[in-house]
């Protein structure tokens, strides 16, 4: 209401001073409310519109074709002048949210939004040829990852049925789950979580195996398995699943998931990876694998540095042909790297029980 007397008001004084024409201050008499509020019908106009959410351009161009449908011109030209001057009232009271954010000087709003629009433009397309990079950089080779999935879905009948019973051998024999989820750095230093059947008894201590392999980087000495007879974090025939090798069989799935390959190097702890020099991270430049070149030359014979020399080279060397000829030695690895185990089981077994072993000229030690 005060808004609606302060244009009263100023629509008197106009219309006393002449300012508006003769067929505007009639328009203006025959508008007035008769319960003496001066409501012109151009003001009634404005508040239905404003409270629709009309803009003020539409009033304009209404008003304009209201009095050209008119018999009189001037009518047109005072309902523009009178809506011309209600906009500025408005514009003043209450300022759109687009006028709060343009910058001052004529000309600035365009340049403003042309330089926000080109640097967010250009860091979004920076942002994603970083990402697109660091994908493609971390993605397998094409013929890598085509021979995985060939050779799992031809080896499926074989892997399959051993999955099932290390499962079923590991549920009887251990409460608690049955796979091991660990964190690994993988190719291109890409972390991810490695799969394994749990070999120890649930929420057995690994900080001994990890303090064992930092002792294995210091010292030169070959890098044989912590894994003793009498261990007791190792479920019954763990011992035998990790000489074979079939505790990582659930790796299979890092490979179809694309995180691991069949052949590469074995991945490693983000602890022991921290420990490396710069020179041994250049082994994280092949994809880590099942199975690999230092798996089939010698594997816990060969000390930390004959190991990393070996996963360099093979990510020099990396091919199809290397990769079909390491997946070929693998079964005879690992037969021979089982026999090794069961030996060292029963020297373990012989010395621990004192037992005594006849020399060939009939006398007897004990050992």
């Amino acid at each position: 209401m005060i808004r609606i007397k302060g244009f009263a008001r100023k629509t008197r004084r106009l219309t006393k001073g002449g300012s508006l024409p003769e067929n505007a201050r009639d328009a203006r008499s025959d508008g007035a409310s008769s319960d003496g509020h001066s409501t012109s019908r151009s003001e009634t106009t404005l508040n239905q519109s404003h409270s629709n959410g009309a803009t003020p351009a539409n009033l304009s161009n209404g008003a304009h074709r209201n009095g050209a449908s008119g018999s009189n011109g001037q009518r047109a030209s005072a309902a523009d002048m009178v809506t011309e001057y209600l906009h500025g009232i408005v514009s003043a009271l209450i300022p759109s949210p687009r006028t709060l954010r343009r910058p001052s000087g004529p000309g600035s709003n365009e340049a403003h939004l042309s330089s926000s629009n080109g640097a967010s433009l250009q860091t979004l397309l920076a942002r994603a040829t970083e990402d697109k990079r660091a994908a493609e950089s971390k993605a397998l080779p094409a013929w890598k990852r085509a021979l995985d999935i060939s050779c799992i879905v031809l080896a499926f009948p074989i892997w399959l049925p051993l999955l099932v019973m290390v499962m079923i051998w590991i549920k009887a024999v251990s409460p608690g789950p049955i796979f091991y989820r660990q964190e690994r750095v993988g190719y291109r230093r890409s972390r991810f979580m490695i799969f394994k059947f749990r070999t120890m008894h649930a929420n057995a201590e690994t900080r001994s195996h990890e303090e064992y392999f930092a002792h294995l980087m210091r010292v030169n000495c070959p890098m044989t398995k912590l894994d003793a007879v009498d261990d007791s974090r190792l479920v019954r025939c763990g011992r035998l699943l990790r000489a074979s090798g079939l505790d990582e069989l659930p790796q299979i799935f890092n490979v179809l998931r694309g995180e691991m390959s069949l052949v590469g190097p074995r991945p490693c702890l983000p602890k022991e990876f921290e420990r490396y020099q710069p020179c041994h991270r250049r082994r994280v430049n092949a994809p880590p694998g099942l199975t690999g070149y230092w798996q089939v030359n010698g594997k816990n014979k060969t000390t930390f540095s004959q190991m990393i020399a070996m996963d360099i080279l093979y990510a020099k060397k990396m091919s199809l042909w290397l990769d079909l000829t390491i997946m070929l030695k693998t079964i005879p690895a690992l037969i021979s790297q089982t026999a090794e185990s069961r030996l060292a089981s029963r020297t373990d077994r012989t010395v621990a029980t004192g037992a005594t072993v006849h020399g060939t000229n009939g006398s007897t030690t004990k050992i």
